[in-house]
């Protein structure tokens, strides 16, 4: 079997200047977490610190500032640290992130972290800056599937052919001599409807508490992710399920706690 448009296949590099590359992966997560930001900036202003004074655009600018790097070498040694009999022969490649190879909830891990340090001396709450952030997150976590896209990865079983896809799907999902179930676009799907959702309720309903935009990323996410995770045959592995798997669920579980404490317990 050969590709019907071999002329359309993706290369990783967008842009050769001299030695450097500039990778679509790359152009993929620092576009996601621009938009990210601007969302954040924009919504920022609907909330208040501790001492009443408004949640300020540099509040969130220094937080990104901190988390975003920290994020991206959590997303990558979540990847290494379940691939290290790999890596261990290979420790030039341990940050070559751009080649492909990261984890997302490596990222989130990373950011929570930062995310509490951060407010405790800024003296936000931390629910409060969560839901100002979680739906740039989904949107930037959206695209960033794209880059996977283009570097082949984040894929599924092997299928006979891709009905109702445009071309160029087609062609990236052409690996290995055969047609590859594109998982990477049920999560980028999954994902944006997500990300709409949480702008129509954060923007139509008055009556949301304190991080139950939040929760209900965790909610949407976890449940998305759980399901496109079981259609992957490139996923780390723990056990008898995969490690996003078990993730997925614990997510899910936090995001129903803490709902049940907002509205049944009247947790503050």
């Amino acid at each position: 079997m050969t590709p019907l448009f071999p002329f359309l296949a993706l290369d990783k590099i967008a842009l050769q200047l001299g030695p450097f590359a500039i990778h679509w992966y790359a152009i993929f997560i620092v576009a996601g977490a621009a938009i990210a930001v601007l969302l954040a900036c924009r919504e920022a202003k609907r909330k208040k610190k501790a001492d009443g004074q408004p949640i300020l655009v540099d509040d969130v600018i220094d937080f990104v500032l901190l988390a975003f790097p920290l994020g991206l070498v959590g997303v990558r040694a979540y990847y290494v640290a379940f691939q290290w009999s790999y890596y261990r022969q290979h420790p030039s490649q341990i940050i070559a992130l751009w080649d492909g190879g990261g984890a997302i909830y490596g990222g989130l891990i990373a950011g929570a972290l930062v995310l509490f340090v951060f407010c405790y001396y800024r003296m936000i709450h931390p629910l409060d800056l969560l839901d100002i952030t979680v739906p740039g997150v989904i949107l930037a976590q959206a695209m960033g599937r794209w880059g996977n896209f283009v570097n082949q990865e984040a894929y599924g079983k092997i299928v006979s052919q891709l009905n109702g896809l445009p071309d160029f799907i087609k062609q990236q999902m052409f690996i290995d001599g055969h047609y590859r179930v594109p998982t990477f676009l049920y999560e980028s799907i999954g994902d944006f409807i997500g990300f709409l959702i949480i702008m129509i309720f954060r923007h139509q309903i008055s009556a949301l508490k304190r991080g139950e935009i939040f929760a209900f990323y965790l909610v949407w996410y976890g449940s998305v992710r759980f399901i496109v995770e079981g259609m992957r045959t490139d996923s780390l592995m723990l056990g008898p399920a995969r490690v996003s798997q078990w993730l997925s669920l614990i997510l899910i579980l936090v995001g129903i706690t803490l709902v049940v404490f907002r509205r049944v317990k009247k947790y503050e």
